[in-house]
């Protein structure tokens, strides 16, 4: 069933992406790289990820699993 749900996804995208056309792709690609570069987007992306860490590892603890001397397997904070 999910084989089927994806092929159907897949097919309308497919479509729907060929009706738009080339000058709709160029137009979606460079309005997702002005918005990339836009200062406002990357605080709030840089807030909503350290939202998604915090509760991430809020949930950790309270299932017992928090540092535990494990490490995090090498990944450290990014930067992001």
């Amino acid at each position: 069933m999910a084989k089927l749900s994806f092929l159907a996804g897949f097919g309308a995208g497919y479509v729907l992406g060929a009706k738009a056309g080339r000058e709709r792709y160029e137009q979606i690609r460079r309005a997702y790289a002005h918005a990339k570069d836009d200062p406002r987007l990357q605080s709030v992306a840089g807030m909503a990820q350290a939202q998604a860490d915090a509760a991430v590892q809020s949930v950790k603890s309270s299932l017992g699993q928090g540092n535990s001397g494990q490490g995090n397997n090498g990944q450290g904070n990014t930067g992001r």
